[in-house]
C-alpha cells in the first residue's frame, strides 16, 4: 500500500494499494467455487460509488446490487453493514438497534481489518479478517433479493452471488451476520 491519497486510476494501482498479502479476487473466486457456490464475475471500469454502479449498469430493473459501509464505536469495534444500493443508513437508528453509538471507519482501519481501499470494501472482504474482529449486519429487505451483487476484494470486477450462498459464506469464514431489518 502506497501513503498516496489520490484516486488510484489503473487496475494496476487499485491492485497495488491493497493491503500485502490480503485474498486477490482469483483467490476469493477460487474459495466460492471450492464451497460449492454458483458464480459470475463481471469486469467493468472502476466503480468508486453507487453512481458509478448505476452508470455502468445495463439492466437498470435488476435487483440486488449493494453496497458496504464499514463502522466503529468509540472502542474500537468494527462492523461491516450491507444493504441495498438504494436505501439511505440511519447510522443512529443501526447504533440505536446495536446497541452501540456508530461512526464511520476511516480508510486505515479498513485497510488493517479487511486488506481493501474504499470503493472495493465488500461482505467478501471478511476474507482478510482471519481475528473475526469485524461484525457483519445484513439489511433484511436484501436478504430477501434472489441474487446479490459485490465486488469480489476489487472495485472493477462484480460477482453475482444467492443470497443464500452469502450466508453459506459468511458462516464458513466465521463471520455470523446479523439480519436487521433497517
Amino acid at each position: 500500500m502506497t501513503d498516496d491519497l489520490s484516486q488510484p486510476q489503473t487496475r494496476e494501482e487499485i491492485d497495488a494499494r491493497h493491503r500485502e498479502g490480503a485474498w486477490t479476487p482469483d483467490q476469493l473466486l477460487a474459495r466460492l467455487d471450492e464451497l460449492g457456490f454458483e458464480t459470475t464475475t463481471e469486469e467493468h471500469d472502476p466503480m468508486w460509488t453507487v453512481e458509478d454502479s448505476q452508470r455502468l449498469r445495463t439492466d437498470m430493473d435488476e435487483d440486488g446490487h449493494c453496497k458496504s459501509l464499514f463502522l466503529r464505536n468509540k472502542k474500537g469495534l468494527m462492523w461491516l453493514v450491507v444493504m441495498l444500493e438504494d436505501q439511505r443508513l440511519d447510522i443512529k437508528a443501526l447504533g440505536q438497534a446495536l446497541e452501540q453509538k456508530l461512526s464511520f471507519a476511516k480508510p486505515d482501519r479498513l485497510m488493517e481489518y479487511l486488506g481493501v481501499i474504499p470503493g472495493s470494501v465488500t461482505p467478501f472482504s471478511v476474507v482478510n479478517d482471519s481475528e473475526s474482529a469485524v461484525q457483519v449486519v445484513l439489511q433484511k429487505r436484501m436478504m430477501d433479493c434472489e441474487t446479490l451483487y459485490y465486488h469480489p476484494l476489487r472495485n472493477y470486477l462484480t460477482t453475482a452471488i444467492k443470497s443464500a450462498d452469502l450466508m453459506a459464506f459468511l458462516e464458513a469464514q466465521n463471520h455470523s451476520p446479523q439480519i436487521l431489518d433497517f
